[in-house]
């Protein structure tokens, strides 16, 4: 898909993007009647795939193609139903609600079309190049690399950023998300017009698309979001006598989903909030997003920040250094191979902890080890044998890459003495090796998924730290992990937490700059909940005399959380003042037990 076309389609005139028409042959017809109000010709209107999805009428959606020659991509229904497959290839997990109701659609479709008819479907390019005005612009389902991937408004412009740098063009029309928007990145613009065969769940039943033409200057867009008003209860009505799902006829009806697993967070939260239909205008210096969210109405808690007892110390964490063999582009840490800010912490110091916890009693569980890169400090294996040895549970984070190699027979003896009570779990930041190396750099994936593979050969305990940075929804980031770990033959289980932990972002300059005890009353937690009300670490400064002791691992340079340089000075409440105590452990609903 990142190959460009040899001779891209150069249009004038106003054209009309839409996305997935999904079978709904009255929507369809609506645009078409629309395009001839608006003097739009067929060879002007372009869709982004799925054309037969959830409705009534795929052949009938099909043959208005073919007597229309309205433009469009191959989506992931497309190629499906083309290669005659035994689902939708949405990404979500087989039996899944998403799976379970595109199971009847699919199969509905798949008795509705013929040969001829899916071979048609087949045969439309996985991505169409325009030029308008000037602006070389990619048509493509989902993304650059990943024809399903879901792209919404929410998802972080540098992801998109990369899809634009990949593909080398001013802009790209998507579409499988299902919901419109419109974004500039540096420069560049990423639209999806919605889709045309479902409503945007905004609670009502009208449909989206776009209507893009040149600007006043060369290099410049004029882009009208539509709405669409149709007879949504003449196609409710089709699907219900083909014995379709009512929960995807009740939504032509009332707009609203019968789930959102299919949608980011943010996404998720704005259903039933309308859209209001906008003319925006491109160029390489505009700053454009729409749709604009309204959070007038948001309670904004200015209360006393909460703070979190401390109840026992389960968990000690150790900071082993700052120092990494990477440069990850998001790293909390700001850990790299130069930042040395924390120092190497000795076994020495460590074994001093270890001894508090035995002198006072503390009834400490697990001690983990955490950068930085752990196994760059030399001392590691010493740590864990000391720690194992005193019948403590010992846990490293690693990349699992050359640094974690070169331990491989001293890991090997302590598997060997300690069995399962020494556990590894290895960050592998998406399922994907493109969006993976997008935050960890370039060749970091393929080394990762070799120690990853070493350590289930050798029957190490081992567990997965992901990250949903990618902006998906994690029901879909879990099914890519399960795919992946199938593929590399790890046995584990990507809808286990416990198996595969995914930690949301952390943005220490947007959202909420501590927590309130209204907000964690919200989000359904306690104090009890969070790390610290269990859990501490140890660091050592760069040119301190000894180890420090913090409140939790994602605060390390924050003086405010130093609590002192032993264990008994660390009992005291934590108070919730920091914006990732918001945004990572409590709005993120973030896991860190160990």
């Amino acid at each position: 898909m990142n190959s460009r076309p040899a001779f891209p389609l150069v249009l004038t005139g106003p054209v009309i993007v839409f996305g997935g028409p999904y079978s709904n042959l009255h929507a369809l017809d609506a645009l078409l009647d629309e395009a001839r109000r608006l003097g739009v010709s067929p060879a002007n209107m372009i869709s982004t795939g799925d054309l037969v999805a959830y409705c009534a009428d795929p052949r009938g959606v099909v043959d208005r193609f073919r007597e229309t020659g309205i433009k469009f991509i191959r989506g992931n229904c497309e190629d499906q139903i083309a290669g005659g497959a035994a689902d939708c290839g949405c990404g979500f997990a087989p039996g899944g609600e998403c799976d379970r109701l595109s199971a009847d659609w699919f199969a509905h479709a798949m008795r509705e079309l013929d040969d001829e008819r899916r071979a048609f479907l087949g045969s439309a390019p996985e991505r169409l190049d325009l030029v308008v005005n000037g602006l070389r612009i990619a048509v493509v389902h989902g993304a650059a690399t990943q024809q399903n991937r879901f792209v919404f408004a929410s998802t972080p412009a540098r992801v998109k950023a990369r899809d634009l740098e990949l593909l080398d063009v001013d802009a790209i029309f998507a579409g499988h998300s299902g919901l419109p928007f419109s974004e500039t990145i540096d420069g560049r613009l990423w639209h999806n017009p919605g889709a045309l065969g479902m409503p945007a769940n905004e609670g009502d039943p009208r449909v989206w698309y776009s209507l893009v033409a040149a600007g006043a200057e060369p290099g410049t867009l004029s882009i009208e979001h539509r709405a669409l008003p149709y007879d949504h209860a003449a196609a409710a009505a089709a699907m219900a006598r083909a014995g379709l799902p009512a929960e995807y006829a009740r939504t032509l009806v009332d707009g609203l989903w019968s789930n959102c697993d299919s949608l980011a967070a943010p996404e998720a939260a704005m259903q039933g909030s309308k859209m209001a239909p906008a003319r925006l205008a491109f160029s390489r210096h505009a700053d454009l997003r729409w749709p604009i969210v309204d959070r007038s109405d948001e309670v904004q808690d200015d209360g006393a920040p909460a703070s979190v007892d401390f109840v026992g110390l389960e968990t000690l964490w150790i900071n082993t250094g700052s120092l990494c063999n990477l440069a990850c582009a998001a790293c909390f840490m700001e850990s790299t191979p130069r930042n040395d800010a924390l120092a190497y912490i000795s076994a020495a110091e460590v074994a001093g902890l270890l001894d508090e916890i035995a002198r006072e009693n503390l009834g400490t569980r697990t001690i983990g080890f955490t950068g930085g890169e752990p196994f760059l400090n030399g001392e590691l294996p010493a740590m864990l044998q000391d720690a194992l040895a005193r019948g403590h549970e010992a846990l490293v984070l690693t990349n699992a890459m050359k640094p974690m190699r070169r331990h491989r027979e001293a890991l090997l003896k302590l598997r060997d003495g300690y069995g399962e009570r020494l556990a590894l779990r290895v960050s592998l930041d998406h399922y994907t090796c493109d969006l993976h190396e997008l935050e960890r750099g370039a060749n970091s994936f393929a080394p990762t998924l070799e120690g990853l593979a070493w350590l289930a050969r050798e029957k190490f305990a081992v567990t997965i730290a992901g990250r949903l940075y990618s902006g998906e929804p994690e029901a879909i980031v879990r099914a890519g992990y399960a795919r992946l770990f199938a593929e590399i033959g790890l046995a584990l289980d990507a809808f286990d937490p416990d198996q595969l932990t995914l930690f949301p972002e952390m943005d220490a300059s947007a959202g909420r700059s501590r927590v309130t005890p209204a907000m964690l009353a919200n989000a359904n937690k306690s104090g009890r909940d969070l790390m610290c009300a269990g859990a501490r670490m140890a660091i050592k400064r760069k040119g301190a005399s000894g180890p420090a002791i913090v409140a939790c691992t994602l605060l390390p340079y924050e003086k405010d959380f130093e609590l002192g340089p032993t264990l008994a000075d660390a009992r005291g409440a934590v108070s919730l003042t920091h914006a990732h105590c918001a945004t990572f452990c409590v709005l993120g609903g973030a896991d860190c037990a160990a």
